[in-house]
């Protein structure tokens, strides 16, 4: 049996820990702060516990904070699962010899498509708060979001007195908090009420008062079909619902009137926001219940105490500074705007780090789904694209910073469904393919786990990598955490499925005598085949080939570790040593996208599909001068022909410029991003709003900074020109090592390590390379010349 690089990491125990810093420390004050209330969704701020989320106005006279739970999906899972069987890929890989590309796009949706109507995610609704006090314009307005707190304030003056708005999304307590207090002696007067769009033209809750502090709004996730409603059209029903909001008041008077409150003089008032489904449990509203139940007695202050430690366990891991933060004396949108116009604001790029930390946080935490395509945030009956998990990048790059950004356990959400996944693509490999071993994963799903082509083009939907990729991140969080334990029990087990598909799904080729796949898409490309039409389904393709190549190197090196040597680990290896290239230099000098150097009808388009052995993958590495520098023309072919245009595009091309160890590109694609991507709430907009781009933007930064994929350490790989000053501590590399490092005028001054046991590391920061021993639980420094200080 091969050894493989990633055994260098072995010695390593799997515990996570938190790490006092002696050389090195960094403050993380970083906020996003504004002059004037949101005035539309994408200015407003996200609060979120994982599970339930909320987006924040800020508004001073009729305030509106949009709610979120993150299994609010219409549909089910009794769908089945798959459609198509042996004989029509048999039919369909004949049209592929023949040179039929064309009917064969036509008969792999055809025969293969299952079930292509949408469901989305939706809005959990609305909660309004209307103030009726008669008042002049605000004074002193601020709106703010601490993502060291995670904590949305809102404060202001009006008549003289002041109002401050406090709201934050609770893990320990499983509520949404919204407090309002005044120094006014006559208080405050509004009104609260709970509401949730339409849904084409029908309405999806109904709204009551369950007692004199309450409200309560229940329903059934519907997705009516058709452009308009008819009675011709089915409802898909989904999940069924309750939210129920709760005042708690220490002056002034409530009473309850057509499915609102009515607050009068009140100075300080706290509101409860529950919410549960009947995915979690078919008792949802009585989950309500207990958790209105355990909030007894608590006080406030209490609740936000517990609220910031929870937080704070994962989000002080890692502290960024990049040189003066002077400018946070300038709401973030103006800062943004200057950005926009050329000036330079490192310190906005560093928060923007941390802002995805905080994000992931919001959006996955164990016992919740994974981040979809909007996180947890989503204000739409229909949202764009579903806000579904894409498994062609999206949901991938939602993860990319779990292991690097030492939020490793956030990605536990990611595994449960997974695993799900796999459960149901071991029925579609069988029924759909014809393969009974293995599993196999599509393109798009939902919150019921569908494995199956669900497309109505083949250009996106007949891809059938999903899982391949995916399985990625179970091998990616053991090398970041070294967990043996979690690689035999779910690791493994997920990879060795999917290796198992690939094993019966490869064909020989007679040519090249290699094992080939096909038929192959490149995800939402096509090319210009002979006659000089557009064609997606081809015979091989680099992406496919670079995938089915990291599962089966996975798979070995991890039955390596759990010392597996069976007939299916054999049989692996052999088709390893004779699996088609997915790396293959053209004359021209880029990576080939397909089997054959065939033009492109959109030459810049934004997937980089072909360059996944670069990055997420760790083929392509400056130890393979050509396939490296071809990889870097294959990013400057497609950015002269517009590439990136998208904000997830554009993530990506700053991990790929990162692993290219190119700084003066990632430097321009930074603030491309900025120019391009960011909204004045630092959201990402594909457009319209993706959360991916948030998230592949932060896992870029670290490789900017911190790259262990290669066996060693490279410090400062492809450090910016503009980030001449700064310090990062906290973030990992793979081995579970907790990685400090320091820099002025663009040089290094230190390093900090530490491990939970023995260990010996190559670090290697420009043309110096050098081997250290760390001490278990010790912090071991070295200076710029990366010789040891203690």
């Amino acid at each position: 049996m091969k050894t493989y690089k990633y055994l260098i990491f072995t010695m390593l125990g799997a515990s996570l820990f938190g790490c006092k810093k002696e050389s090195i420390t960094a403050t993380n004050n970083t906020r996003l702060w504004y002059e004037e209330p949101a005035s539309k969704w994408m200015e407003a701020l996200p609060v979120g516990n994982g599970r339930l989320g909320a987006m924040v106005f800020g508004d001073t006279r009729n305030e509106h904070i949009q709610l979120n739970e993150d299994s609010m999906w219409s549909g089910g899972p009794d769908w089945g699962n798959a459609k198509g069987n042996k004989e029509d890929l048999e039919y369909i890989r004949q049209l592929i010899r023949d040179g039929k590309v064309h009917e064969a796009d036509k008969e792999i949706i055809k025969r293969f498509s299952y079930k292509s109507v949408l469901r989305s995610h939706q809005t959990m609704g609305d909660l309004y708060i209307d103030f009726q006090n008669e008042v002049s314009e605000a004074e002193n307005y601020q709106r703010s979001l601490s993502l060291d707190s995670a904590l949305v304030t809102v404060s202001y003056k009006l008549n003289g007195n002041k109002v401050v708005e406090k709201v934050f999304a609770s893990r320990p307590d499983n509520t949404m908090v919204v407090h309002l207090e005044t120094d006014a002696e006559e208080g405050l007067d509004f009104n609260l009420r709970l509401d949730r769009p339409k849904d084409k033209g029908r309405p999806t809750v109904t709204v009551s008062n369950p007692a004199n502090n309450e409200i309560s709004m229940k329903g059934v996730v519907t997705q009516f079909g058709g452009k308009k409603f008819s009675n011709a059209f089915p409802i898909d029903y989904g999940v069924k619902f309750e939210t129920r909001l709760k005042v708690l008041n220490e002056s002034g008077s409530v009473s309850a009137e057509n499915g609102k409150l009515k607050l009068k003089g009140v100075r300080k008032a706290t509101l409860f926001i529950v919410g549960n489904t009947s995915f979690y449990s078919e008792d949802y509203a009585n989950e309500n219940n207990n958790d209105l139940a355990a909030l007894a007695g608590k006080s406030f202050d209490e609740l936000l105490e517990r609220h910031v430690n929870d937080h704070q366990s994962l989000y002080k891991r890692v502290a960024f500074e990049l040189g003066n933060d002077a400018l946070d004396t300038l709401p973030t949108n103006k800062r943004l705007a200057r950005l926009k116009e050329g000036q330079s604001d490192p310190d906005l790029a560093a928060t923007l780090f941390q802002y995805g930390r905080y994000l992931l946080i919001g959006s996955s935490r164990p016992g919740t789904n994974p981040a979809n395509l909007q996180g947890l945030w989503n204000q739409h009956i229909e949202a764009p694209w579903n806000a579904d998990y894409h498994l062609n990048i999206n949901l991938q790059m939602n993860y990319w910073p779990s292991g690097v950004a030492n939020l490793s356990e956030c990605q536990e959400p990611l595994f449960d469904y997974v695993d799900r996944l796999i459960e149901r693509g071991k029925i579609t490999a069988k029924e759909q393919y014809g393969i009974n071993r293995g599993a196999v994963v599509h393109h798009t799903s939902d919150l019921w786990a569908a494995p199956w082509m669900r497309a109505a083009t083949p250009f996106w939907g007949a891809w059938i990598h999903g899982g391949g990729w995916i399985v990625q991140h179970y091998w990616e969080h053991y090398r970041f955490t070294q967990d043996e334990q979690f690689l035999k029990e779910r690791g493994y087990p997920a990879m060795k499925e999917i290796a198992s598909f690939y094993l019966d799904w490869l064909q020989k080729d007679p040519e090249s005598n290699k094992w080939i796949s096909y038929p192959e898409t490149s995800p939402e490309n096509s090319y210009i085949a002979a006659d000089g039409k557009s064609a997606a389904v081809s015979y091989g393709a680099a992406m496919g080939h670079q995938i089915i190549a990291e599962v089966f190197d996975n798979v070995l090196a991890s039955a390596q570790i759990l010392n597996i040597n069976d007939p299916f680990i054999k049989e692996v290896e052999e088709k390893r040593t004779d699996l088609y290239p997915g790396v293959v230099v053209g004359k021209e000098g880029r990576i080939l996208e397909w089997n054959e150097a065939y033009e492109e009808p959109e030459k810049g388009h934004r997937h980089m599909s072909h360059l996944y052995a670069l990055h997420p993958g760790d083929d392509i590495t400056e130890n393979n001068p050509e396939a490296f520098k071809a990889a870097q023309r294959t990013i400057d072919y497609r950015l002269e022909h517009g590439g990136a245009g998208t904000g997830w595009s554009r993530a990506w091309m700053i991990n790929f410029n990162a692993r290219l160890l190119n700084p003066e590109a990632a430097q321009e694609n930074i603030k491309k991003f900025f120019e391009i991507s960011i909204a004045d709430n630092l959201f990402d907009e594909h457009p319209p709003f993706q959360i991916d781009g948030n998230f592949g933007y932060t896992a870029g930064v670290a490789e900017l900074l911190l790259q262990s994929h290669e066996g060693f350490f490279r410090l400062l790989p492809a450090l910016p020109s503009n980030w001449s000053e700064g310090k990062i501590s906290g973030i990992k590399a793979r081995g579970n090592v907790e990685v400090s490092i320091e820099w002025k005028q663009n040089a290094l001054t230190s390093v900090a390590l530490k491990a939970p046991v023995d260990k010996l590391i190559t670090l290697k920061y420009n043309s110096k390379n050098i081997e250290v021993a760390l001490e278990a639980n010790k912090t071991l420094v070295l200076d710029q010349n990366l010789e040891i200080i203690k």
